[in-house]
Parts: structure tokens; C-alpha cells; sequence
């Protein structure tokens, strides 16, 4: 691995709590403990500005890259405009990219996800093209594909994701993180991978937030000290099934029902939360987004806006939710289980397939919520001795299956084995 120095990861977005960028932020620390550099290349980044290079026209928000959008998905058709625009956008990108290489004398790029969802095609395209130039070493670690979201069935874009979404290259190694990702990848695309879970640093031990601090977040929910946090600790978008939660709180009965979400809501547009909104009015439940107040550690430290960390959320809550009907992985699966904390999780395929196989102990329910799952997680609360136990059991599967030493193996092969080939 002695030419492979300096590592720069590639994505539409490097900023925020959403899954990739904590990721990114996982693998840069394993990466930068085995003593490599990383550098940032993306449309919107909250990494050191030293060790980035920002080009709006790589972030999936950004209005050109929305109108390809708009103008590529749920069509069949693509104007010979939209094409020129795709093709305009990605020279620009691609020579961005000659420029993220030399100024930082790159080894190595990570791209991530940007190769596996359409949400910004130019991208994926320069990145191909720049690949195929030059031979040079990339790790393509894919989240979630296209052909995973029912949004992406109607395109006129077939020509851009059959070449590009993922690209077979053979200077090109892929990275699924579950094993049912990795079975369709190469079935659809005859792409060799291998499969690397989302991680956790399980051997330090989380820090406790303290008192103080959940009582002032307590405060900012309008909760009482005995009144229980239920916290729903991801994005509002529809896969995430948050009606599931909003049902879990009002079948608790509590005395003022209200459910806690973490992340933003607009990632996919505002339509659905205005729904989870509607929803949750009839059921009597309120919703309290928590977004404004919560940031990463690195935004906590240098944005006053951003007073808590997904951290403090967690240690503050009692019970979390998890209903979601798809996931890549789960995140707030593991973030849960670091914090030690219970919590109610839809049987979605990937807990199926790759989590439930491990002996967690937790709360399930297949696809509906009915009132013997919620009546399990109020006896749980209840029962200190054995929501102790049912913790502690789950820190321990967590550290053995899904730490930063599982991606620390299996990420330095992969770039050793990068070293020693070429085109």
C-alpha cells in the first residue's frame, strides 16, 4: 500500500447527520488511524476546507442538477436539450475532478453512492469518464441502488445508468453494504463486490450526556421529567414508514403523545411529512422535529446553531423507533445499540437478511403496529433489571459484528489489492 498515500472521497453530498455522510466520516477515521490522508470532494461539505473541494454542481439540490432530475425521471422521453445540459455539466465536473487530483495529489478515490442512485447523473457520468482515462484506482462504496426506489422504474435515462450506475471498470472495486445489494449487483450487472456493513466505533465506549444537558433537551421537547421520549431518529422520507411510530405513541396512551424526530424533512420534498403532519393530528399525536437543534459532532463544535449532538438525542430518549420498510442498512439501527438503548424495529429485508441473524435482543413487529408490540416496550421500560441486560447483550453483538475492526479488515485489503493492479 506504499503508493496509495492520500485518499479522496467523492459524493454529491459530505455535510449533516444522513447515512452517507456519517459513513464517510467512519471510514475517514479508520483510514486516517492506519496513517492515509483524506480529502473531500462533493457539492455541499462541512470537512475541514484545507482538505475540500466544493462544486455546487455536484450537490443533487442544486437547480440544474434538479431540472436533469425532473426532466430524466418519470419520463420516458429526454430532449436532445437535456442531453446537451447532461453532457455540458459533466465535462465541468469531470475536469473538477482532474483538478481535486492534482491539487491534492490523490491515490485513491471513494466514491460514495454517487455511482449507485441517480441523483445526480452528470456526476455519476464524469466520474465514469474520468475513471476510464486515466485507470484510476477507485472504491465504489454503494449505499442504495436505483433499482431499489420505485421513483426510478420511469426513466429516460437507461443509456446513463446501464454505463454508469454502476460503471464495470476494471480499475473499479465495488462495495455493497448488505448482502441482498450485493446478490442483485451482480445478477443485474454481472459486477463482482464485497459486502461491508455500516460500522460503529463499539470499542469506545459512548460519552454520557450529561444531566444538565437532557434536561435542557427535555425542556426545548416540552417534556415533563417522568414523561417518556420516544424518538424517531432519521430523515422524513416515506421509506422510513414513520406512521408506524406515529401509531406506536398513540397506542402507549401516554399523557401528552408526542413523537420526536431528529433529522430534516425536506430531503425529498415536504409532501410527506405534510402527510406523517395530518396523520398524526388525527391520532392525537404530536410531532416535534428536533432537526433545528441537532448537527454532527464536527457542526456542534463550530456552528452555534447546532447545540446537540445525534448523540445527546439518543441518551435523552427512552424508547426508540424504527419502523422503516426499507433500508440500505440501518444506521439508527447501530446508533441505537451504541447508546444502548431499546428499541421497536420493522422485520424490513436487510434486518432479515443480515441483522436479525446475530440474536439482537429487541422488539419487532412485521409491517403493522399493533398494541401487544407497544405493550412489550412499555414493559420493558418497566423492567430495569432486564432492559440492563437486553443493552448490554446488544453492545457486545454490535462490537463483534459491526465495528470500526470489521471495516478496518476488510477496507485495507481492499486497498492493498488496488495497489498492486492496474487497468
Amino acid at each position: 500500500m506504499d503508493n496509495i498515500k492520500n485518499i479522496g472521497f467523492v459524493s454529491t453530498r459530505i455535510e449533516g447527520t444522513d447515512g452517507v455522510s456519517l459513513e464517510i466520516e467512519k471510514w475517514a477515521q479508520v483510514l486516517e488511524r492506519n496513517n492515509f490522508n483524506c480529502f473531500y470532494f462533493a457539492g455541499r461539505c462541512d470537512r475541514e476546507p484545507d482538505k475540500s473541494l466544493v462544486v455546487p454542481e455536484a450537490f443533487f439540490d442544486h437547480p440544474e442538477i434538479k431540472e436533469i432530475q425532473n426532466k430524466c425521471i418519470g419520463s420516458t422521453h429526454r430532449s436532445t436539450e437535456t442531453s446537451d445540459k447532461i453532457h455540458k455539466i459533466s465535462d465541468f465536473l469531470k475536469s473538477k475532478l482532474y483538478k481535486f487530483i492534482k491539487k491534492f495529489d490523490i491515490h485513491l478515490l471513494i466514491v460514495e453512492n454517487a455511482l449507485a442512485i441517480p441523483m445526480n447523473i452528470p456526476l455519476g457520468l464524469a466520474i465514469t469518464e474520468f475513471t476510464v482515462e486515466t485507470c484510476f484506482p477507485v472504491i465504489a462504496h454503494h449505499h442504495d441502488f436505483y433499482w431499489e426506489r420505485d421513483r426510478f422504474i420511469i426513466n429516460a435515462a437507461k443509456d446513463y445508468l446501464d454505463s454508469a450506475f454502476p460503471p464495470k471498470l476494471t480499475s473499479i472495486k465495488h462495495v455493497t453494504i448488505n448482502s441482498l445489494a450485493s446478490e442483485q449487483l451482480s445478477l443485474r450487472k454481472g459486477i463482482s463486490n464485497i459486502v461491508i456493513p455500516n460500522v460503529y466505533d463499539f470499542s469506545k465506549e459512548p460519552d454520557k450526556t450529561s444531566s444538565k444537558t437532557c434536561s435542557e433537551i427535555r425542556k426545548v421537547a416540552g417534556l415533563e421529567k417522568d414523561d417518556i421520549m420516544v424518538l424517531q431518529p432519521t430523515r422524513v422520507v416515506p421509506r422510513k414508514w414513520i406512521e408506524r411510530a406515529v401509531e406506536t405513541v398513540y397506542l402507549m396512551n401516554l399523557k401528552e403523545p408526542k413523537l420526536f424526530i431528529s433529522h430534516v424533512a425536506s430531503d425529498e420534498g415536504k409532501n410527506y411529512f405534510k402527510r406523517i403532519k395530518n396523520y398524526s393530528n388525527i391520532l392525537g399525536v404530536e410531532i416535534v422535529t428536533l432537526d433545528k437543534y441537532v448537527g454532527s459532532e464536527r457542526n456542534v463544535k463550530k456552528n452555534n446553531n447546532k447545540k446537540y449532538t445525534i448523540g445527546n438525542m439518543y441518551d435523552c430518549a427512552d424508547i426508540i423507533t424504527y419502523p422503516s420498510g426499507y433500508e440500505g442498512f440501518g444506521n439508527a439501527f447501530l446508533e441505537t445499540i451504541y447508546h444502548k438503548k431499546p428499541i421497536i424495529v420493522n422485520r424490513y429485508s436487510i434486518f432479515i437478511a443480515d441483522i436479525e441473524p446475530k440474536d439482537f435482543d429487541v422488539i419487532t413487529f412485521d409491517g403493522f403496529i399493533t398494541e401487544e408490540t407497544v405493550q412489550n416496550a412499555l414493559n420493558l421500560l418497566k423492567d430495569k433489571e432486564r432492559l440492563e441486560h437486553m443493552v448490554e447483550k446488544n453492545y457486545k453483538l454490535g462490537m463483534r459484528f459491526f465495528s470500526y475492526e470489521v471495516l478496518e479488515f476488510h477496507l485495507l485489503g481492499l486497498i492493498k489489492s488496488l495497489s498492486l493492479r492496474g487497468c
